[in-house]
């Protein structure tokens, strides 16, 4: 085992900026401790200021980590090393006593969930975070999930050695000196993250990116409320607010306090009429938050505005409505496959104030990845995320297929007015949909709250390049939060089950999407993006107890002629909402199989009970 360092063994660091004194003592207790083990040359506690800002985007450029994009106002690329690319779901950890905490599955290929004991924990820690920060600067970055001060805010503390990780948590966040003061003497989640890289290094690095893939370690210990992240410098495994902090850990603690951490957009949409709903919506990363989140809707007179487009946080308030934040303060989204057509909004939010990643760069001091569809002016070349001329006849994408783009949420220019609401927005509709080619619905609403509890269970979608896994591949993902339960997906399904108990629970509908069916030559059966919006007016009008619906064995399909289908050319709705027996037959079988292996024992018996309803059904068909 390394030697254990103590601050005695060495000089404390310089501090560049902010003053350790006047840090909370158990603020200041976290960071003292954290030095004596990391090591780092010097401290830096940020304050979240522009002028601080500026000066880490300098800092980067110096080092070769990200490079102006002159093209636009204030925007940037950073390329990384190519095995630092994406979440790694094989090297993410819950760190508990008893193995079920985290998973039902006690077996060691279990899909919801890797877990680690304590003393496993600790010899891995010993093994890489002693001295892990030599030379470096460690940045102490005090942050807000959710609004300073509201309510369902929850306030964390980041200490990094990454200056990329400092500008992207400042967009992702709100981040600073605020934040120390809303915080004063409260509880906080504890987050350490380094790169693994400690000066002077001991091998060159790739495209100036600092990692140490060989020892990527995404760590969380719930019951102390802290998240340990090694080795890695991408944002779905340093920016530890997002999915380490607001889903894992935050799932953990809404179980306990008696409300929900969600994978979840939330959209506001107004009818012609000017009434507005508020929902949220459940899909694989990579599966369409961001475009549904930033509809541009085909109906005239309707109107969809953006709250959040990835998590939600939600709880009932006093009057029994589901109120839902979104704890983010910007959009880290999937870039290849947005453009004007798919997602105008979008294309507006980042062309300024954005840190671009592993996208291609134009010559003319642009960004370019698949689907843009933007012709690009003559003379004009490409070069691939890989730092090498490209072009289209090379047989391998410019971008990488998740790459991503950092940006502020308050730039996009249809957010909505009550984003950063401190009480939240309430919440009607709560929609589930994933990649499905065949077989499953355009979309359908459950029966009860029970029945969409279970159909929540029952996701499953077709892979996508956000995570580690092989695309095309069909994957069990229930809820969209596979890769991040906080803990036991037995006990999550009881915790939504037990929300019907509330007192005066305004329940909202639950409804279930697919917008990727398609046809037996492999064409999409619907046309989707901004046509979505024929969907969400059937909810819409669904949770007014206005449009007509036909019960069928997976819920109730729209009814003929309940779908506003108004100038939409070639939509074959009949092939659309049909429902195969012997496509459902298999479903169910797997859906069974599925929850008797990973669930089992803790599987609570009204989600077994819609099982059972759901195969009746289908054998009747």
């Amino acid at each position: 085992m390394p030697p254990q360092l103590h601050p005695q063994n060495q000089s404390s660091p310089r501090v560049l900026q902010g003053d350790l004194q006047a840090l909370s003592p158990a603020v200041r207790k976290f960071v003292e401790s954290s030095v004596a083990l990391c090591q780092p040359e010097s401290l830096h506690i940020c304050d979240g200021s522009e002028e601080e800002n500026r000066a880490i985007l300098t800092q980067l450029v110096e080092q070769g980590m990200i490079q102006k994009l002159p093209k636009y106002e204030n925007c940037w690329l950073a390329t990384t090393d190519p095995r630092d690319v994406a979440r790694v779901e094989s090297k993410t950890v819950i760190v508990t006593r008893e193995q079920r905490r985290p998973r039902p599955y006690l077996g060691a290929n279990s899909n919801l969930g890797r877990w680690m004991s304590p003393e496993e924990f600790a010899k891995a820690k010993a093994e890489r975070f002693p001295g892990c920060m030599t030379g470096r600067t460690m940045y102490v970055i005090p942050f807000s999930m959710g609004p300073v001060g509201s309510p369902l805010a929850k306030i964390g503390v980041e200490l990094t050695d990454s200056p990329y990780v400092v500008a992207s948590m400042r967009v992702m966040t709100r981040m600073g000196t605020a934040v120390l003061s809303a915080l004063g003497a409260g509880d906080f989640v504890r987050c350490l993250h380094s790169v693994g890289c400690p000066l002077p290094l001991k091998r060159p690095l790739v495209n100036n990116w600092p990692c140490n893939p060989e020892q990527t370690l995404i760590a969380h210990v719930p019951d102390q409320q802290e998240i340990l992240s090694f080795g890695s410098g991408y944002g779905g495994n340093s920016l530890l607010g997002k999915k380490c902090f607001a889903l894992r850990i935050a799932s953990h603690m809404a179980k306990q306090e008696g409300w929900l951490a969600e994978h979840m957009l939330i959209l506001g949409i107004t009818n012609p009429a000017g009434e507005k709903k508020y929902m949220v919506a459940a899909f694989p990363s990579a599966c369409g938050k961001t475009n549904l989140a930033m509809l541009c809707p085909s109906l005239p007179g309707w109107k969809v505005e953006c709250v959040g487009d990835d998590i939600a946080w939600m709880k009932f308030d006093e009057q029994g409505n589901l109120r839902a934040i979104n704890p983010e303060n910007g959009f880290f989204g999937v870039a290849p496959g947005t453009s004007a057509k798919t997602n105008p909004n979008a294309m507006k939010t980042v062309l300024k104030n954005t840190l671009f990643t592993n996208v291609a760069q134009t010559s003319d001091g642009g960004v370019y990845w698949e689907g843009m569809d933007q012709q690009l002016p003559e003379g004009v070349t490409i070069t691939s995320w890989k730092n090498r001329p490209w072009s289209a006849q090379d047989g391998e994408p410019c971008a990488h297929p998740n790459s991503r783009f950092c940006c502020p949420a308050n730039q996009c220019p249809i957010i909505d007015p009550c984003w950063e609401s401190p009480e939240g927005v309430p919440i009607e509709a709560i929609i589930f949909g994933g990649r499905r080619p065949e077989g499953v619905p355009l979309v359908y609403e459950a029966f009860s709250w029970q029945h969409g509890v279970f159909v929540g269970a029952a996701m499953r979608s077709e892979a996508t390049a956000a995570a580690e896994h092989k695309a095309k591949v069909i994957m069990h993902d229930p809820f969209a939060m596979r890769p991040f339960f906080g803990y036991n997906f037995g006990q999550y399904l009881s915790h939504w089950l037990k929300m019907a108990d509330h007192p005066g629970a305004k329940l909202p509908k639950i409804f279930h999407v697919n917008w990727f069916r398609k046809s037996s030559a492999g064409a999409f059966l619907w046309p989707g993006y901004g046509e979505n919006i024929r969907v969400l007016d059937w909810i819409f009008r669904r949770v007014n107890g206005e449009a007509e619906a036909t019960s069928s064995a997976v819920g109730y399909l729209p009814s003929e002629d309940s779908l506003d289908l108004r100038g939409l050319q070639d939509v074959n709705l009949k092939d659309l909402l049909s429902l195969d027996q012997t496509f459902w037959k298999r479903e169910v079988e797997e859906v069974r199989k599925f929850l008797s292996v990973e669930v089992n024992d803790d599987l609570p018996a009204p989600v077994v009970q819609q099982l059972d309803l759901l195969d009746q059904r289908v054998r009747l068909m």
